[in-house]
């Protein structure tokens, strides 16, 4: 299971952002209706971790040079007016910097978006590759999403090539980019309405032994794709302004054969938060209740990992919520957040991090960032808790 947790994090960069989220994209082109433009991020942090872990039995202190909850990227931006519709588009890359340990320079590059966009009066049909809609405001509106956030030897995090988890697994679950065709409403009353078809994510595959030394892989079946939405609610008066969210996630996995092991899957879940703003004040509850999606990922890459979404039969809940305060003062932002995931298997996870950041803004696109977190994490009994200081630079653009 362990050799599963280190592939995985060193693959997916897990990691949250959506374009245009606080950047001021650089317009490179904007004649006659059509646009070009070009945004990206940069940043690294030197991070000393201490470990006191129970479950392998390991504990170490570990100095490393990388990159945050965020990778670096660049992005590309196009839209252009056709009569009464805008047609727009975003690709956006997404690399890792954590190559020298042992990747030896073989920088991976993600392609997190890629998407097409139809704008009118009626809303937005989104479709091609993006970020999806469960749990989607819970992480792009975390207040440490320019920090680094939990990292354990457990999740193979310390030494991972790719990012550190931020608030993945202490309080909500990834969006996971997939593709997808994704309907917005226009804003009413401050209300707007996502609702999408995902690309499903496989949960029943199973490997069955046919005769002695004999496997087959017998592969599930999804007969409707995953559906998704979320209704979000943005009200601003002066000095302050409110955001609340509520979500949804549903799939359906089937097995495809009378020999298959595998039970039928239903995944499902809610996820819902707050966000209030007032002055240099800014509040931010969020979180979920979900069976069959797991705590990290979502349902389907959960299962690489080895942790489970089904036993006997019954799809295994889960649930997470976070908690964050902070207080932003000229160029000086102070946080302070509690997130904590469960996983109600019959060996229980547990998943807690306390956070205390502070973020300097030296301009508009240069911020210095000092961090402290506590992750403690345990699976039944045993646990592994890891304190983490995390000292950065972010250039954005």
């Amino acid at each position: 299971m362990r050799k599963s947790l280190m592939k995985v994090a060193t693959l997916l960069f897990f990691v949250t952002f959506a374009a245009g989220t606080a950047q001021a994209a650089i317009t490179l082109y904007d004649t006659e209706g059509t646009s070009f433009s070009v945004d990206g991020s940069f940043n690294t942090f030197y991070v000393y971790s201490s470990t006191d872990n129970e479950i392998s039995g390991v504990d170490r202190d570990q100095s490393r040079v990388k990159m945050g909850f965020l990778p670096n990227w660049v992005g590309f931006n196009f839209s252009k007016q056709v009569g009464d519709l805008k047609l727009g588009g975003r690709s956006s890359f997404w690399v890792t910097i954590n190559d020298s340990d042992n990747n030896l320079t073989e920088t991976g590059i993600d392609v997190r978006q890629f998407y097409g966009t139809v704008d009118a009066d009626w809303g937005q049909v989104l479709i091609g590759k993006d970020f999806t809609l469960f749990n989607r405001s819970n992480i792009f509106l975390d207040e440490i999403l320019l920090g680094y956030g939990n990292v354990s030897d457990t999740l193979a995090l310390i030494d991972g090539t790719g990012v550190s988890f931020g608030n993945i697994g202490t309080g909500y679950t990834y969006p996971f980019p997939s593709a997808q065709i994704t309907y917005r409403t226009p804003e009413m009353y401050g209300f707007k309405l996502a609702i999408g078809a995902i690309d499903p994510s496989r949960t029943t595959d199973s490997v069955e032994e046919i005769a002695p030394d004999e496997f087959i892989t017998i592969k599930g079946e999804e007969k409707t794709p995953r559906f998704e939405g979320e209704l979000t609610y943005n009200h601003s008066f002066e000095k302050g302004d409110v955001t609340a969210w509520a979500g949804f996630l549903f799939q359906k996995s089937e097995t495809n054969s009378d020999l298959a092991t595998q039970e039928d899957v239903t995944s499902e879940g809610v996820s819902y938060g707050i966000r209030a703003r007032y002055a240099g004040l800014s509040f931010h509850a969020s979180g979920y209740d979900a069976k069959g999606v797991g705590f990290l990922l979502g349902p389907g890459p959960d299962t690489t990992l080895g942790l489970p979404i089904i036993e006997a039969g019954d799809e295994v809940d889960s649930n997470g919520y976070l908690l964050q305060a902070s207080y932003t003062y000229g160029p000086v932002r102070v946080v302070g957040s509690y997130g904590e995931s469960e996983l109600e298997a019959s060996t229980k996870w547990e998943n807690e991090t306390a956070t205390g950041a502070a973020f300097y803004s030296i301009n508009d696109n240069l911020k210095v960032v000092a961090e402290y977190n506590v992750n403690t994490i345990s699976i039944g009994s045993p646990e592994e808790e890891t304190n983490t200081i995390a000292l950065g630079g972010i250039i954005n653009f």
